[in-house]
């Protein structure tokens, strides 16, 4: 019996003050979404296995929690949410012509390795902008992730963009197979720059890709850097991509965010539906990104209707782990009211209750064991953030405690003992 006391690898439980504090995080990010106009969605937790199957980009099958059902349907557990968005929005908006701007909050589950240590099932908090190819919806997405870190009080963060065509552009210019670009991008993302130029030579691509590949460890920086990827692009499609990025940069200066951004030309994107720019955001206390996003605008094709889109994850996780590490102070109020009671106070301690929760104030009721001292119901009232603490002694006295301040007030006295 012992394998079912504690939880599985990868997964834990989020309690107490910790899971206050969460939920406040997630409030306070939703509250921003609300604010640039998006509406709540709640996809299912599991789908059909064809929703995050290979042909649609998302992470390989092996990484997937898949089951049966009853009829012998092999379902998964969602790996990432915006694949089932795109099920959503192709099917219950496939009549809408305008765009539809959608957020969520969900976890997803991944069966990473034991060794990685990272957590299998994760909280993330995402936005979708469907329906819209344009730069401002672009720049939206970022100007709303800068926003929503800014409001939580984050100050030191970097948001990393970069456009997938351009790599695509590079790709193609050096007319590398399937197994060659999955190789190419693999080494880029570990930025093994060397490892990226001896695989281009052992596979005779023409010199002026090689040097196109290799300038890439040079293409991450401030707006200065466009110039020079312009120049490294090999093809229309490159200079594009580029100069997709230069307008986005000007449409983020109207947001007055732009000093959030940098470029990044060789991210490639994790997820194969990535379309046009991608980003990460990243600050310091966590080993992985906070924010992950990107254009899609072939996905929801996929599913049937021809809607380019844009979209983007918060990690609750890593972004909490963050905030401690940094030591920001996520908001979470002392709310609840703790009414102590004596044995024959019950009358009185239930209507005080009653009283307190019709004027919306959270009551904590709690008849008093005789061989516990006040103090014991002190303490765990400031353990569990508690704001007040008032006692009805059965002589008829009532003790009201400040729990933050620890003064005291004792009213209704008699001369009882």
């Amino acid at each position: 019996m012992k394998k079912v006391l504690h939880t599985p690898e990868g997964v834990r439980d989020i309690y107490n003050v910790e899971c206050g504090k969460k939920l406040a995080l997630e409030g306070r990010l939703k509250k921003v979404f609300h604010l640039y106009g998006y509406h709540d969605i709640q996809p299912p937790t599991f789908e059909y296995f064809d929703v995050f199957g290979k042909e649609i980009g998302t992470i390989p099958s092996k990484d997937l929690y898949k089951f049966f059902d009853k009829d012998g349907n092999t379902l998964a557990l969602r790996p990432d949410i915006t694949p089932s968005i795109a099920r959503a929005a192709a099917t219950l908006f496939k009549d809408e012509r305008l765009p539809i701007r959608l957020c969520y909050t969900g976890n997803t589950f991944i069966n990473h390795s034991n060794y990685q240590g990272r957590l299998r099932e994760t909280t993330q908090m995402g936005a979708e902008l469907m329906g819209d190819d344009s730069v401002e919806a672009d720049a939206e997405m970022l100007a709303l992730v800068i926003e929503s870190l800014l409001t939580i009080g984050l100050k030191e963060f970097q948001l990393s963009v970069g456009n997938v065509d351009f790599f695509q552009s590079l790709i193609e210019d050096a007319c590398l197979d399937e197994d060659a670009e999955e190789r190419v991008r693999e080494l880029i993302n570990n930025r093994n720059y060397f490892g990226v130029e001896e695989f281009l030579e052992s596979i005779q691509v023409k010199r002026s890709s090689k040097e196109a590949f290799a300038a890439l460890n040079e293409l991450v920086g401030g707006i200065d850097i466009l110039t020079r990827a312009k120049d490294v692009a090999p093809n229309s499609k490159g200079v594009m991509a580029v100069k997709r990025l230069e307008k986005i940069y000007d449409t983020l200066k109207l947001y007055g965010v732009e000093k959030f951004v940098t470029f990044d030309l060789s991210m490639s994107g994790t997820y194969g539906y990535y379309s046009g720019i991608i980003f990460r955001g990243y600050t310091f206390g966590t080993g992985d990104a906070i924010v992950k996003g990107g254009r899609y605008d072939h996905l929801i094709e996929k599913f049937g209707k021809k809607w380019p889109s844009i979209g983007f994850v918060i990690v609750i996780d890593e972004l909490m782990n963050a905030l401690v590490r940094q030591k920001i102070r996520i908001v979470y109020t002392r709310k609840n009211t703790m009414i102590v009671y004596d044995e024959g106070k019950q009358r009185e301690a239930t209507a005080l209750a009653r009283d307190f929760r019709r004027k919306a104030k959270n009551t904590e009721l709690i008849k008093k064991d005789k061989s516990r001292l006040l103090e014991d119901y002190v303490e765990y009232g400031k353990e569990y953030y508690a704001g007040n603490l008032i006692y009805l002694k059965k002589s008829g006295e009532i003790t009201m405690i400040n729990l933050v301040t620890g003064e005291h007030k004792i009213v209704n006295s008699t001369d009882r003992s």
